[in-house]
């Protein structure tokens, strides 16, 4: 499906019955939160190597920083000075800290993104792989790796203009998950197009759901002693693929041949 006709189909998009889909969001919840938690628990697990390879040397410059401001000019040790944090040591921080956002998000949209393809074939009950780790393969991890630090660099830009326009924005960013999961063949800059066009046709709709679906799997998962709620959160992720079928619809042709790649993979 081209981007043309998927625009098409977005602008013409009939009106959706919010209690309509918040009821199907609970039938595919049903069907896919063992596969949501797995989804969840590897975006944790993965995330440590990640986490670990960015504080290690961020504690090593803190350390070595404080050793040496401690000491004045004659080498003698100073109890009463306070440590300044060095350019360099300032500067690397920054570093690590946008490595660190770029590859948390680059993490969370493959995973995302896979859950999404588990999601319709067990919503539409077609047969294939439930592969995770679908847009980590060689053909695709560039792409994954794009998109995560645009989804970064888009939510810094947003959260910097006083965090109004990140409310809004915070509808188009969810529906990059879903674009890319389904039309991976797509660019970057139609990615995000896409994304914004769908988010802006059916914001008030997504965002209402989002709202909804979040504080219900919130209150369900503290009554299962918080524990829960790494059950229940993948129940959020639902309404924007629900929306998504229901508007764009997907290309059957084109799905059957990636069903058919994830099988025999």
């Amino acid at each position: 499906m081209n981007i043309t006709e998927i625009q098409r189909r977005i602008q013409n998009a009939k009106d959706l019955d919010f209690g309509n889909i918040f009821n199907e969001s609970i039938e595919l919840f049903k069907k896919t939160w063992v596969n949501g938690l797995v989804t969840i628990l590897l975006n944790m697990v993965l995330a440590i190597p990640i986490v670990m390879i960015v504080y290690i040397p961020l504690l090593v410059l803190g350390l070595a920083d404080t050793y040496t401001s401690s000491y004045d000019y004659y080498g003698s040790y100073n109890s009463y000075s306070q440590p300044d944090l060095s350019p360099i040591a300032a500067i690397s921080m920054f570093v690590l800290y946008i490595f660190l956002m770029a590859a948390m998000s680059a993490l969370g949209m493959g995973l995302k993104a896979g859950f999404y393809r588990i999601c319709k074939l067990k919503d539409l009950e077609q047969m294939g792989k439930e592969d995770y780790f679908y847009f980590f393969k060689k053909h695709y991890l560039g792409k994954t790796i794009k998109l995560g630090l645009a989804y970064v660099g888009i939510t810094l830009i947003a959260a910097l203009l006083c965090f109004l326009p990140l409310i809004y924005a915070f509808v188009p960013l969810t529906y990059m998950f879903v674009v890319y999961a389904f039309n991976p063949d797509k660019s970057v800059s139609e990615i995000i197009k896409l994304s914004f066009d769908l988010g802006n046709r059916k914001w008030l709709l997504t965002f209402g759901l989002m709202i909804v679906s979040g504080f219900l799997a919130g209150i369900v998962g503290m009554l299962m002693c918080f524990v829960g709620i790494y059950v229940t959160m993948s129940f959020t992720f639902l309404p924007p693929y629900l929306i998504y079928r229901d508007v764009v619809g997907f290309d059957d042709e084109t799905d059957t041949l990636q069903i058919e790649e994830n099988s025999t993979f």
